[in-house]
């Protein structure tokens, strides 16, 4: 469903503009996408740390997997994600609202993004700045760390499992989440790294339609 929504969000745009002319989009549009595309972002992010959380629980404390992983947590799980990522796409956009852009609006990119969107904005962005940092630091560098530590005791784990069969078929229980782990922060942080400035050059663009097409 957030792949799905992910994409959605902006290839149907952009693939529209390929045949335009005048390629558009008004303010409005440009906010629903980012809103949109912010929310299944953080929504992904809050997701992979609660699937982190069910590997390490499957293999560090099998026994009790089934008790501990009920079908009440999973959908709390779940459920919380969405809510953290609604609310914190809410207050990005709000303070987006806040913004007043000034003259000719061209966006040099393919679709809507807070990098490009400060960098049009002339007013005052350090607010948006901070709150950005702030959200990145939370749904970013908390999650991955949540996520690191969660592999750190399952590694420890899976070498006090004497049998090669059995290391084997723990490793293949998280090698598809820890793949998909590794696709999306690294992609994502190349992505924002290189856009820093706002994300003019064409390989960033390019880094950009792959990070959001290609990685979901």
């Amino acid at each position: 469903f957030i792949d799905v929504c992910y994409v959605t969000s902006t290839a149907p745009k952009m693939l529209s503009n390929f045949f335009q002319e005048q390629q558009t989009i008004t303010f409005v549009g440009c906010a629903v996408q980012y809103f949109v595309f912010s929310t299944m972002g953080l929504s992904e992010s809050c997701l992979m740390t609660a699937m982190a959380y069910d590997r390490y629980t499957a293999i560090c404390n099998p026994l009790l997997y089934s008790s501990v992983m009920s079908p009440t947590l999973c959908i709390q799980m779940v459920l919380g994600s969405y809510l953290a990522a609604l609310s914190a796409s809410i207050s990005q956009l709000c303070a987006m609202f806040q913004l007043h852009f000034c003259g000719l609006n061209v966006i040099n990119h393919f679709f809507c993004d807070m990098p490009q969107l400060l960098v049009l904005s002339c007013t005052d962005t350090m607010f948006v700045n901070l709150l950005t940092a702030i959200l990145t630091m939370i749904f970013g560098i908390i999650n991955a760390f949540i996520i690191m530590i969660s592999y750190g005791f399952i590694v420890m784990s899976i070498m006090k499992i004497t049998s090669a069969k059995g290391r084997s078929k723990a490793f293949n229980t998280c090698a598809s989440h820890l793949t998909a782990v590794s696709l999306f922060y690294t992609s994502g942080i190349f992505v924002y790294l290189s856009s820093s400035s706002g994300g003019s050059s064409s390989f960033d663009r390019f880094a950009s339609v792959f990070y959001t097409v290609v990685i979901p």
